[in-house]
């Protein structure tokens, strides 16, 4: 497993990328090794291996008025996670012959509900535009069953709260999900454009249902790569008697996690989990979403609707997060695997 807390490869780059607008010059990035950098100019140009990456990249990002924070992040951050990324494109691609079509690369995040992986994952869209790469994004939100999937749900188990509103194992039409992946691995040709599914959460009062189709955005193929994140991405069943001393309610869920593997994780072929030293962090980053929102005048819950919303997520997070991170999701592979660690404040923590 790769990790930013260790020196490897993926560390190299968090460490060379540890800067603003410096010049990186003589950077031998690829190496893993730690180096040190002097600040310059903003409008200075660079060079060296970097440019082979990002050509005009000063141009481009001085047009986005990063304020420091947001510099440190896209450097210390998004920056490395990409060139990874880049990374296992390349050897993706390897893998088949020059006559051969070459379906997208998955690439999954797996992150806690509002940590930053969605800006992680836009970010990341943005970078591959400006290589050159077509990628899409979709999120296991999208595949949330309808308003009247998930009353059936609830119908079906009465007095589970885990289970009364979307979120949790159970609550995704996984058909609908293989059915879409599969699609999209299939579109290796031009002219196969495909439309991806999207989620209004917005809908009954926050209840949430499936997007009309007609909103749903489409995406120009052949993909490069498809960005897949979600909050429970990777988790693997346990057994009864640990889901169990968490919250009885669980076991039911814990069943359902079973039907998981076959319909996503299968299709990733590398993998991003963004680690969180304390759980407890999920209630604040959704009670910020959420205020956010509603001081952009979009539909948002209630201060009161967060702290009922959010306890129905944490049981599955003590079960199953101490697994994704010691082991990593199931069928995952070491080096296709990285594993970043954040503070409160989203920010990775850098190793020395």
């Amino acid at each position: 497993m790769n990790s930013l807390h260790v020196e490897c490869d993926a560390v190299g780059l968090l460490t060379v990328y540890a800067f603003e607008w410096s010049d990186c010059s003589g950077y031998s990035w690829i190496q893993g090794s730690s180096v040190h950098q002097n600040s310059t100019s903003s409008n200075k140009r660079m060079q060296g291996p970097l440019c082979s990456v990002f050509p005009s990249t000063p141009a481009q990002l001085n047009e986005l008025y990063l304020t420091a924070p947001q510099k440190a992040r896209f450097y210390h951050y998004y920056i490395p996670v990409f060139v990874w990324c880049e990374d296992k494109i390349s050897k993706h691609v390897s893998q088949f012959k020059d006559s051969e079509d070459i379906p997208p690369l998955v690439i999954g995040f797996s992150a806690p509900q509002g940590c930053g992986k969605t800006t992680l994952v836009f970010a990341l869209s943005y970078l591959f535009q400006t290589t050159g790469r077509k990628s899409a994004t979709l999120s296991i939100d999208d595949f949330y069953l309808t308003a009247a999937g998930q009353a059936n749900l609830r119908e079906a188990n009465p007095g589970n709260a885990l289970l009364e509103f979307r979120g949790n194992a159970g609550s995704h039409d996984l058909p609908f999900l293989i059915e879409t992946l599969s699609a999209l691995s299939k579109q290796k040709k031009a002219g196969m454009n495909m439309k991806l599914p999207r989620y209004d959460k917005s809908a009954y009062s926050g209840r949430g249902d499936r997007a009309d189709p007609s909103t749903w955005p489409e995406v120009e193929t052949p993909l490069t790569v498809v960005l897949f994140e979600g909050w429970m991405l990777g988790f693997k069943p346990l057994p009864v008697e640990v889901v169990q001393a968490v919250d009885p309610q669980l076991e039911i869920v814990n069943k359902n996690l079973e039907a998981y593997y076959d319909a996503w994780d299968k299709f990733v072929k590398a993998w991003v989990v963004i680690k969180i030293q304390d759980s407890s962090c999920v209630y604040q980053w959704r009670l910020q979403a959420e205020i956010a929102m509603r001081e952009a005048g979009n539909p948002g819950m209630t201060d009161e609707e967060v702290k009922d919303f959010v306890p129905r997520y944490l049981p599955a997070y003590k079960a199953y997060l101490p697994t994704l991170y010691a082991e990593g999701p199931r069928g995952s592979h070491p080096e296709n695997l990285l594993l970043i660690e954040i503070d409160e404040g989203r920010n990775p923590i850098l190793g020395n």
